[in-house]
């Protein structure tokens, strides 16, 4: 049955729009249609084809959808080789020196000739892979296999968007083009969420991956172009294959760059990245250039590489060992290296959080010698079962803390149980290393944390800063320098301490004047007298606020009975959920902490105490407001101590869930969002009628 000519042409007219679409996506980043036209336009296509079998052909858009899982890759024999280049292990700027040195050399080019141009270009991390063009469509897909034979992939090639399917009319008879499929680190990084999430739900045979490169490799090489599609890989053009000949009709290139040009032009994904550059110096500023933005860069890379530039001084050069003369991979220092685990220790840091970290045998990676690296969390070292004695793959990226990536299971530990050299599986201590306060692990949380905030040495810096703070109890002049000096000086070691100071220990530190020394003394002295809810506040218990603070001291009224609460009693608090109830109780459990607390009176510090509060309705109870400008009378903390008091939730920012938003000279974004949102807006008189009145008023004119 004939097919009928208005069909034949909408069939070819959606196969080009969605050549034209897919290019714009994948390649050059630049949609011009919603995702969902697009697939109006897919699924139309699809119809037809399912209506008319006969009109289906390898380079319609519907094919990268994948065919059926295979039972094994077809061997493919390459037309040209796909040959290796030498890689340049200096990774210094000589590297670059030495490769012209040798092809001038080669060349037999005298010191004072002109400087040979090349081109630079990224040695990327994934795949290498050949696709062959005839007719402009393509017809098929091979890895590298050993340089002569590779294996058919043509399948899960399709499924690649970047790869057109189609070039354009005016591209050769027949083209190979050859380049690398490789992973994005954001598409890597979903990726393995995914499968962490696929293993907690109990997926059988589902792994997380090493790296991008790994990742990418499995897909290609996974024998369900269905599954393979599943996982986003990407692709860059880097050079050709067989090609048909000017004589033949095919284009006349006279240097690689003119090359690369082309393929860009005829539709393939070419790196921004590849430059022309003229002698060992341009060489050296490109290696340097890319050096610098490698951890920036949306994908791996490990060198980059220079090639002579015209085509007849590659043909010149010729090939040694297989290898062209004419180019070479200059690398840059690996991200990743092999080495053991000596130990296991837990690092406590500033805010009591523990982390495991391995001691490793010291390994040259990203540029430094590691002998420490991350293990995150317990739940971390255990899903990668990480253990003393393990060989393992630590990575290193720019200045990204060394973490270990997997471990090598070779043959003497093909078995978790079988090797005699690994340690007990990692469990997280449940006493701070340091300190010995319990480490406890909150509901839905993956870290543990010391619970000696006040006491333990580890944590001394921030729970200093955070008592001295102007919101707690407001020791003026008493920053993280002098605090750093009074610390690592060992002058004061626990919060007492502070009011045990003397003039000659303040005076003696560096840059420390006696004027400035009295001043902090003074400052000292003052903030003996506070409130109880500073005073909580100050404490630094987790999960206790301002507003927790306030709470607290208003339902118990004393600090006694709140150190004395049960949970039970705690959870009685406006406010305090499970979580909350449980962090202060555990805190005063701890003998430490009620020593800390008991020292800081014997200092002085003190405070107004009385019976509990009797909770009265409060007006702005379930409000929320927001505070912007500089009001006439009120500071933004006297006008957010008001409102909280009020029972209102003071926020940051303006939503739809904002009620109230005060605002005084000088209000910016925030105002004008409430204004677009019909936010009420208040001044300072407005607020003062809402706290007296409730939220009766309306806002100003």
């Amino acid at each position: 049955m004939s097919v009928p000519a208005e069909t034949l042409q909408r069939v070819a007219t959606l196969r080009t729009l969605l050549h034209h679409h897919a290019h714009r996506y994948y390649v050059q980043d630049e949609p011009e249609i919603p995702d969902a036209q697009y697939d109006k336009l897919f699924q139309e296509l699809q119809a037809l084809e399912a209506a008319h079998p006969e009109l289906l052909t390898p380079d319609s858009p519907t094919q990268r959808v994948g065919g059926k899982a295979l039972e094994g890759f077809a061997k493919v024999r390459h037309k040209v080789p796909m040959l290796s280049i030498r890689t340049e292990t200096d990774i210094e700027a000589s590297g670059a020196r030495n490769f012209d040195a040798r092809v001038r050399r080669e060349l037999g080019l005298a010191a004072q000739e002109p400087p040979i141009e090349y081109v630079a270009e990224l040695k990327f991390d994934g795949l290498a892979i050949n696709l062959r063009y005839e007719g402009g469509v393509m017809v098929q897909a091979a890895t590298r296999g050993d340089g002569e034979i590779g294996e058919d992939v043509t399948q899960n090639i399709r499924t690649i968007g970047q790869i057109p399917l189609r070039l354009p009319s005016d591209c050769p008879p027949v083209l190979e083009v050859r380049g690398e499929v490789y992973m994005r680190r954001d598409d890597f990084e979903s990726l393995n969420e995914r499968q962490r999430e696929k293993i907690a739900k109990g997926a059988k045979g589902e792994k997380v991956f090493v790296n991008p490169r790994n990742a990418a490799a499995g897909a290609v090489r996974q024998l369900d172009p269905a599954i393979a599609r599943q996982r986003p890989l990407s692709f860059f053009a880097y050079g050709l294959g067989e090609i048909t000949p000017p004589e033949q009709g095919g284009p006349k290139f006279q240097t690689h760059h003119e090359t690369m040009m082309a393929l860009r032009d005829w539709g393939l994904p070419v790196s921004m990245h590849i430059t022309q550059a003229t002698g060992a110096e341009e060489l050296v500023a490109y290696h340097q250039r890319i050096g610098a933005l490698r951890d920036s860069l949306p994908f791996d890379i490990d060198g980059v590489v220079y090639k002579v530039n015209s085509l007849a001084l590659q043909k010149q050069l010729g090939f040694v060992s297989r290898e062209p003369r004419w180019a070479v991979a200059h690398k840059y220092p690996a991200q990743e290296q092999m080495t053991t685990v000596e130990s296991i220790d837990v690092f406590v840091g500033r805010t009591g959080k523990l982390t495991p970290v391995a001691r490793l045998a010291p390994v040259f990676v990203g540029g430094v010698t590691v002998t420490n690296a991350t293990l995150h969390n317990e739940d971390e070292a255990r899903r990668k079962d990480v253990r003393v004695g393990d060989t393992v793959i630590v990575r290193r990226a720019g200045d990204v803390i060394p973490e270990i990536v997997s471990v090598v299971m070779d043959a003497a530990q093909v078995s978790v149980h079988a090797s005699p050299h690994r340690g007990p599986p990692f469990t997280m201590p449940r006493q701070c290393p340091v300190c010995g306060s319990t480490a406890v692990r909150e509901e839905g949380e993956a870290d543990y944390r010391c619970t000696g905030g006040l006491f333990c040495a580890a944590q001394r810096k921030q729970a200093i800063l955070h008592f001295a703070q102007r919101r707690a109890i407001d020791i003026e002049g008493l920053g993280e320098k002098l605090v750093d000096q009074l610390i690592d000086g060992d002058v004061i070691k626990t919060l007492p301490d502070l009011y045990r100071l003397g003039l000659v220990a303040l005076a003696s530190l560096e840059r420390m004047a006696d004027k400035s020394a009295q001043n902090i003394l003074l400052a000292l002295e003052k903030s003996k007298q506070t409130t109880l809810p500073r005073f909580l506040f100050g404490l630094g218990i987790r999960h206790v606020g301002e507003a927790t603070a306030k709470e607290l001291a208003r339902h118990f009224g004393k600090l006694d009975a709140i150190m004395d609460a049960s949970v039970a009693q705690l959870l009685e608090v406006p406010d305090v959920g499970p979580i909350v109830a449980e962090s202060i109780h555990t805190f005063f459990e701890q003998p430490h902490n009620r020593e800390v607390v008991e020292q800081l009176r014997a200092c002085g510090v003190s405070w107004e105490e009385g019976e509990p509060t009797a909770r009265a309705p409060k007006p702005l109870a379930g409000k929320t407001v927001v505070l912007t400008g500089t009001l006439p009378t009120l500071s933004r903390d006297e006008a957010k101590d008001m409102l909280e008091a009020a029972g209102a939730k003071v926020a940051g920012s303006v939503s739809k869930k904002t009620d109230y938003v005060v605002a005084g000279a000088e209000a910016g974004s925030k105002l004008e969002k409430a204004q677009a949102l019909g936010v009420v807006v208040l001044d300072e008189e407005g607020l003062r009628a809402l706290l007296a009145d409730g939220p009766s008023v309306s806002s100003q004119p």
